[in-house]
């Protein structure tokens, strides 16, 4: 486990103290709880954008797929 420093304006040092203590856990916690959501959305987004580079180009196809997928629960 690493130690990191952050500097923080006193306001907003506080005002994620409160926050932490609203929710019944540490400050410590809190921020380490927000860095993991920041890392699960950034490697979504990384996934996202592989996925539609390898689709780049095949929209019609992606279109008749779903054409007939809605065809075929409609039934």
């Amino acid at each position: 486990m690493s130690a990191l420093t952050v500097r923080l304006s006193d306001d907003k040092h506080q005002r994620l103290k409160a926050l932490a203590r609203s929710r019944g856990t540490t400050l410590n916690r809190l921020i380490d709880e927000m860095a993991t959501q920041m890392l699960t959305e950034h490697d979504a987004e990384l996934r996202f954008q592989l996925r539609a580079a390898r689709g780049a180009g095949q929209e019609q196809r992606a279109l008749e797929l779903l054409n007939k997928a809605a065809q075929s629960s409609g039934s």
